[in-house]
Formats: C-alpha cells, sequence, structure tokens
C-alpha cells in the first residue's frame, strides 16, 4: 500500500469511529441509604440473640424481646461494669453511655412477639412436684422465697426490673442459677439472686429449669404491673435501682 493509500484508510477510519454512537455508560446503582434507627444499630445483639432478639436456637442466648426494660438495662450495665462477666458483651458495651445502653433496653422491651413451644420436661412425677412446689411455694424451713413472688404469679416477670422466667431455654436457666450459685454472676448488692442460688441443692437447679422451660407461655405475656406484695429478701437489683429512678 503506497503513503497516499495508508493516510486516506486512516482517514476513513478516523470519519467512521467518529461517527459511530457512543456507548452510554450503565449508571451505577445508588447506594441504600443508611437506615438510622435502633432496630439497624442492634442488629449487633440479634446475631447471637437470634431475629429481634427472639432467643438463639443453641439455647444459651436467651430471648430478649418484651423482657422489662429496667432488667435489660441492669444487665447492660453489669455487663459492661463487670458485675456478669462475658468477654464478648463487655467488649460490646464498654463505650457506650448509661444512657444509650437504656435506649437499647427500651427498644427490645417493647417488642411483642410470639414466643416458640415449650420443650419437653423429661422429668419424672415427683421432679415436676417439687419444682412446681419450689416455683410456687418456695420452702420456708430454709427461708426460700417462691419464685413468683418476684417474677410474678404467671412467672412472666413484674416490671420493670424482673424478667419473665417462662420462655427462656433449660440450658440457659440451668447455666444462670449455676453462675450465681459459683459466684460467676453477681447483681447489685444485697444479691438475691445469688442467696437464692446457694440454697438451692444443684439438682434442685437442673429440676427448676427444666421444669421452667417446660411451661407454656401465657397469650398476650407481658410482665406484672407491680408486685402483688412486698418483696421477701432485700434485692439490691431491683431496690437500689428502683430509688434511682426520679
Amino acid at each position: 500500500m503506497t503513503a497516499a493509500s495508508q493516510r486516506l484508510a486512516a482517514a476513513v477510519a478516523t470519519v467512521l469511529l467518529g461517527a459511530a454512537p457512543a456507548v452510554p455508560a450503565v449508571p451505577a446503582a445508588p447506594a441504600a441509604p443508611f437506615e438510622d434507627t435502633m432496630a439497624q444499630r442492634v442488629l449487633a445483639c440479634t446475631g447471637c440473640h437470634g431475629p429481634e432478639g427472639r432467643a438463639a436456637p443453641d439455647g444459651y442466648y436467651p430471648r430478649i424481646a418484651g423482657k422489662p426494660a429496667g432488667y435489660l438495662a441492669n444487665q447492660l450495665l453489669n455487663f459492661r461494669d463487670g458485675r456478669r462477666p462475658y468477654a464478648l458483651m463487655s467488649g460490646l458495651l464498654a463505650p457506650l453511655s448509661d444512657a444509650y445502653l437504656r435506649e437499647i433496653a427500651d427498644h427490645f422491651a417493647a417488642l411483642e412477639l410470639p414466643y416458640p413451644p415449650p420443650a419437653p420436661a423429661g422429668l419424672s412425677e415427683r421432679a415436676q412436684k417439687l419444682a412446681a412446689r419450689l416455683a410456687g411455694e418456695g420452702d420456708a424451713t430454709r427461708r426460700l422465697p417462691a419464685c413468683t413472688a418476684c417474677h410474678g404469679d404467671a412467672l412472666t416477670g413484674t416490671a420493670p426490673f424482673v424478667p419473665g422466667l417462662v420462655g427462656l431455654p433449660r440450658d440457659y436457666l440451668n447455666a444462670q442459677l449455676g453462675a450465681w450459685r459459683t459466684g460467676k454472676r453477681s447483681a447489685q448488692a444485697p444479691d438475691c439472686m445469688a442467696e437464692i442460688a446457694r440454697t438451692l441443692a444443684a439438682d434442685e437447679i437442673a429440676t427448676l429449669s427444666s421444669w421452667l422451660a417446660a411451661q407454656p407461655v401465657p397469650a398476650n405475656a407481658k410482665p406484672a404491673a407491680a408486685f402483688a406484695a412486698p418483696l421477701p429478701m432485700q434485692c439490691g437489683g431491683v431496690e437500689t435501682t428502683m430509688r434511682k429512678v426520679p
């Protein structure tokens, strides 16, 4: 090809390329806006405690949805301040203020979600009677109050500081009572639950945990609005906090 032919071919190519329609760029999908709500912020909690705080299937991470706000706030403070040692929770909560922890507690307390069906107890008739007696009557000979005296007649808790005992997994109940009994969990002094757990025998704790996990949760279960009678013993997690509330 001569030099003139090469120049002509280049000129034609330039015209053709210049005349070709430009391919429109595909616009990038707009970034999803961040949902600045408490529900978005507490997704870190639901990774362990289940969707919306309904409880994890492993039986050790409890339900937090619908528990009394004061109780949830107390536990968040206990984890953050070392009264209830668990590195994962302590690390998550360390930078958070009292006020923000109460906002988290209020969010989960306001959730009204259905409970799963209860687990089978697997207890003998004698063991079931023992657990029912401890829960409903206690044992006066050991100055052991009934569970219902603080946790409500339906064992759904008492607002705003006492949690429900029904609707919780057996392993979680057993682990927490055991932790109080051995001093691995504590609350504000005087620590009534530690005293109760130390009064119970180890086999009574296991029996009571199995029985509680097998109890059906009442429809539309909510904590009782107030204690039906004065507390049977001093309990710092309730009394100390109530004195701080204006």
